[in-house]
């Protein structure tokens, strides 16, 4: 394609797969650069406004970690013509996903250890549920939340039913509250208990990865540890567009 080819609206909503509103909603929102019109009053893109838009396409795309801002503001840098704010954005955006895989694979080696029976919790005596929120630094209501959803079944005490969280327990919840805050969602952690509460501690990796029917993924922590991998290997095409951005530049 060369550098004087002049690109229709349509043209660039075929080449990425969209609507061609969504390319004016990229026009509009500062994504591309600014785009001259012809004497018929037409949109002529360039070139480097379909590569700004293949940027544009592939860096908001949902599902993305965090703040959302940080990817709006690397897509305008290359827009306003400075590519290089735009890479530094996207190492940036790299090291937030690895430090958010870093916790995930901590979470898992928590969970093995525990699942292999290590103790993970040694309590001089039952607590109600209050102490054992306290115990744990987290609230009442989480713990009647992850209870509420099947999350554990805790004992009660014969005399009045209050519940009595002994170390059996709070060894589970501790893992339940490492996966959590790593951001596995109840779900994906129920299936993965499930597994382990039948007698089957192998794979659980794979067990925490929730199956779907359809192809769009409601909720991103049902395969948090897959999307995190997946998000790093587009954030590695994102580094390569932006270098492709920076090559054309220097062509000009």
């Amino acid at each position: 394609m060369q550098e004087t080819t002049i690109l229709r609206t349509s043209d660039l909503a075929k080449e990425l797969g969209v609507h061609v509103n969504t390319i004016r909603l990229y026009e509009a929102s500062g994504f591309l650069s600014p785009v001259p019109r012809g004497s018929n009053g037409y949109r002529c893109y360039s070139p480097i406004h379909l590569e700004q838009a293949r940027l544009t396409h592939l860096v908001l795309r949902w599902p993305y970690v965090g703040d959302k801002q940080p990817l709006i503001a690397l897509v305008q840098s290359a827009a306003n013509g400075d590519p290089g704010m735009a890479m530094e954005f996207a190492y940036q955006y790299m090291a937030q996903i690895r430090v958010e895989r870093t916790y995930a694979e901590s979470a898992l080696e928590f969970l093995e250890r525990w699942a292999a029976g290590h103790t993970m919790d040694i309590s001089s005596h039952p607590m109600r549920i209050r102490e054992a929120a306290a115990h744990l630094n987290v609230s009442v209501d989480m713990l009647r939340n992850w209870e509420r959803n099947g999350l554990l079944t805790v004992p009660r005490d014969p005399a009045n039913e209050y519940r009595l969280y002994g170390s059996t327990e709070f060894g589970r919840l501790r893992v339940i509250r490492m996966l959590v805050r790593c951001g596995f969602s109840l779900m994906a952690i129920l299936q993965m208990l499930q597994q382990i509460d039948s007698g089957n501690t192998n794979n659980l990796r794979d067990a925490l990865n929730v199956s779907h029917d359809t192809k769009f993924v409601a909720v991103i922590a049902d395969r948090w540890l897959t999307s995190l991998l997946e998000l790093e290997q587009r954030t590695q095409q994102i580094i390569a567009q932006i270098g492709r951005m920076i090559e054309m530049f220097y062509q000009q």
